[in-house]
């Protein structure tokens, strides 16, 4: 699978400078990571998840978390559990593995990991992980263990992708020893954790709160000020940090406006482009598009997604521009390894070596995947160019 892949070939030639790279389920852990993009959710009791699935990788998705927790009723966790096994049992049978997205199950329990394994059977192939919901040292270590234990008996290669939602982080005095706790157990299963996802939904409703469309999730402090502290103690740059994926955007119907639309006009050209500008503000697409920008700023890379229309944003944000990649590459020059500081080959910037590297680094992780953008090509055309038809 490859980001933009769903294409065609001539039009990823006018729009990228170096294309994105093809990846696989066993690609390694660090390139799965960057390129996790759009994480797309759908519940696990939806009666034709296969074809949903398949669907869904047709139109640029490349990974999906199949929930059996929050999106489904207590009730229906049995039925939805049988539909699951019979939906990867269909896609085993009828699907190349690789034309799917990387596959996710997001589980309530730390049982159903061994259980969900086991039922799988030879489809558990097409399965890359488990979600964790309200990850904390004393809830992680049981699912990570459940995990590992799963992993040797199915004879596959499982990633974990803990959520960190808990109320805990919230509350001021119990914040820093709940983050720590979640560190040293990351830590030591680090080889098995591929990225770490934010449930803003959950902090909200810790405070009865829930932020407008015309908002980010940057706007509710208390939330802007956890996700500060989680990227501080879990995403650093220096060996020991982990992706941390951005918020999920809630909108994809038409709301009342309070505020003006934050989408400026000089992107977008006439004609059909201009159009893309007002269906994006009609959908409430152009506050989704000012978070994820927010989410790259504040060190988060993905995004979790509960609506087709958010992913191809997402991906068209994620690409990395030409302005970017020159950047990054002078900056990574092997002369330049002893440091300094130089003018930006698009003279508009000063580079200095040692301080960017680290961003210069993310950076071409970045493009591996989303790849680099052509000189003249912003997220305008990125974006209109990987919308479905």
């Amino acid at each position: 699978m490859r980001h933009f892949g769903h294409i065609a070939p001539a039009e990823r030639h006018r729009l990228f400078h170096r294309e994105p790279a093809p990846f696989s389920a066993d690609s390694p852990a660090r390139v799965l990571a960057a390129a996790l993009g759009a994480t797309l959710y759908s519940p696990a009791t939806r009666p034709r998840l296969a074809e949903d699935v398949v669907k869904q990788a047709g139109r640029g998705v490349v990974s999906m978390v199949l929930c059996l927790e929050d999106s489904i009723g207590d009730e229906d966790v049995p039925a939805a559990e049988e539909n699951l096994v019979q939906q990867f049992r269909v896609l085993a049978e009828r699907e190349d593995p690789e034309t799917l997205p990387l596959l996710f199950v997001r589980v309530r329990e730390p049982a159903q990991i061994p259980d969900l394994v086991e039922r799988l059977g030879a489809a558990v192939r097409l399965l890359s992980g488990f979600v964790l919901p309200k990850f904390t040292e004393e809830r992680g270590v049981p699912f990570l263990e459940a995990l590992t234990a799963a992993e040797a008996a199915g004879g596959r290669r499982l990633f974990a992708m803990p959520v960190l939602e808990s109320p805990g982080l919230l509350y001021l005095e119990s914040r820093r020893e709940i983050l720590d706790g979640i560190f040293r157990t990351v830590d030591k299963y680090r080889e098995r954790v591929l990225a770490l996802r934010l449930g803003v939904t959950d902090f909200c409703s810790a405070y009865g709160l829930r932020r407008a469309p015309d908002m980010t999730a940057y706007d509710v402090q208390i939330v802007a000020s956890v996700i500060a502290d989680v990227v501080n103690v879990l995403g650093r740059a220096d060996g020991t940090g982990f992706t941390v994926t951005g918020p999920v955007w809630e909108y994809f119907r038409v709301q009342e406006r309070m505020f003006k639309p934050q989408l400026r006009r000089s992107p977008f050209q006439e004609g059909e482009v201009e159009e893309l500008r007002e269906a994006l503000i009609e959908h409430d697409m152009d506050g989704l598009l000012r978070e994820i920008a927010l989410d790259r700023a504040n060190g988060l890379l993905g995004k979790t997604c509960i609506h087709p229309s958010h992913v191809q944003p997402v991906h068209a944000l994620s690409v990395v521009s030409h302005e970017e990649y020159s950047d990054a590459q002078d900056i990574l020059r092997p002369e330049r390894g002893g440091g300094g500081v130089l003018r930006s080959a698009y003279t508009n910037k000063m580079n200095e070596i040692k301080p960017h590297r680290a961003w210069a680094e993310r950076v071409l992780q970045r493009a591996e995947v989303f790849g680099v953008a052509n000189e003249d090509i912003g997220f305008v055309e990125l974006l209109a160019a990987g919308l479905p038809d």
